[in-house]
């Protein structure tokens, strides 16, 4: 199945993607390969192939939970787009 422009500019809506017409073009063209490799990959006989979830064993990669100082409120804040006083500013929700 060929994927068009506005499959693209379509995908883009919805991930709320601002794309320039180069990205777009491009994309074009990587989403039609991509879908391209799946469907060799649904032509492959898997008979007897178990389904999975992960192609490893999955192993819990966190670090123990052990108390210690935070992190000082300037190292906080330093990446926050907007703050006031010791909080996070954001927009308000709306429904």
């Amino acid at each position: 199945m060929p994927i068009s422009r506005d499959d693209v500019l379509h995908v883009a809506r919805l991930a709320r993607l601002a794309l320039t017409e180069d990205e777009v073009e491009r994309l074009t063209h990587e989403l039609a390969d991509i879908v391209e490799a799946v469907g060799i990959v649904a032509e492959l006989d898997l008979e007897g192939v178990p389904p999975t979830s992960h192609p490893r064993g999955l192993v819990n990669v966190m670090d123990d939970d052990e108390p210690r100082p935070p992190l000082p409120l300037e190292d906080v804040l330093a990446n926050a787009p907007d703050h006031e006083g010791n909080l996070f500013r954001v927009p308000a929700w709306r429904q």
